[in-house]
């Protein structure tokens, strides 16, 4: 159990070596441009980094308490960890990778509509988005990821190591995604979500925003018909009609009066 907790502190235990991969990345791609994508992604890389350190440091903890005691109702170790023993690693870690986008899919479909986007707008709010981007997360959202996107897997009883690992895959190609650069991957971004698939997801335009949900794997935005090939949107213009915010400005962001009157609305709806 202390493996899979550790899997909520990956992002923190990581993020020396991921910001200098990034980085080193930016001054390839960017060369002679790297000082002016720095001065554009400065206020809002700011406020990423802050709520990174808040989301790090007080929703991890103050989760892990909630987050345990559904492990322990949902581990699956007891009826299927003699299943997965006989499995090939390899296999064993797809299958988790898949699983957990799985789940990670539909948290974050579901965060797309009117009574969970009042705490998701925070993640689609850079107008410069980079691969700090992938750290602007609202508290609430992140501690609904932090809740959710493991109990299939931890139901199932994929192996401990299985887990952690797959969260170490997922947590730098979910940063490298959200990096600043062009990429449709070619071929391979047909199974991967690409940096430019992702940014389509990002693009300031509210119905285009419902399409490539996933984190890893294009699989079940194909299978459930929310792919969009990004070739005709490449670079396009990334964030949200109400705009970025500060610190705190993002916290707050969900009880401004236009994110609670559509999540009365949404409410009402679900009611008739």
């Amino acid at each position: 159990m202390d493996a899979v907790l550790s899997t909520i502190w990956s992002p923190l235990r990581d993020t020396a070596p991921m910001a200098l991969f990034f980085i080193l990345l930016a001054v390839i791609v960017k060369r002679a441009a790297i000082l002016e994508a720095m001065r554009r992604v400065r206020r809002e890389a700011t406020t990423n980094v802050l709520l990174f350190a808040i989301n790090s440091m007080i929703v991890a903890p103050l989760v892990a308490i909630p987050f345990l005691t559904i492990t322990g109702i949902v581990d699956g170790e007891r009826w299927f960890a003699g299943f997965w023993a006989g499995v090939p690693g390899v296999v064993v870690l797809l299958v988790t990778i898949l699983l957990i986008d799985l789940v990670a899919y539909w948290r974050h479909r579901l965060e797309h509509h009117p009574a969970l986007w009042r705490y998701h707008a925070t993640h689609h709010a850079d107008t410069a988005i980079h691969w700090l981007s992938v750290h602007r997360k609202h508290p609430v959202g992140k501690a609904l990821s932090m809740l959710v996107d493991l109990l299939l897997v931890l139901a199932l009883g994929l192996p401990v190591w299985a887990i952690v690992l797959a969260g170490v895959i997922r947590t730098w190609w979910g940063t490298f995604i959200h990096a600043d650069v062009p990429w449709t991957l070619g071929p391979l971004g047909k199974v991967l979500i690409s940096p430019a698939a992702h940014r389509l997801h990002h693009i300031r335009d509210e119905a285009l925003m419902g399409t490539n949900y996933g984190n890893t794997v294009t699989l079940w935005d194909r299978l459930f018909g929310t792919y969009v090939d990004p070739a005709p949107y490449i670079d396009c213009e990334t964030g949200i009609e109400e705009g970025t915010r500060g610190l705190l400005g993002e916290l707050a962001r969900p009880w401004e009066k236009r994110y609670r009157a559509d999540a009365t609305l949404a409410g009402e709806a679900g009611a008739a």
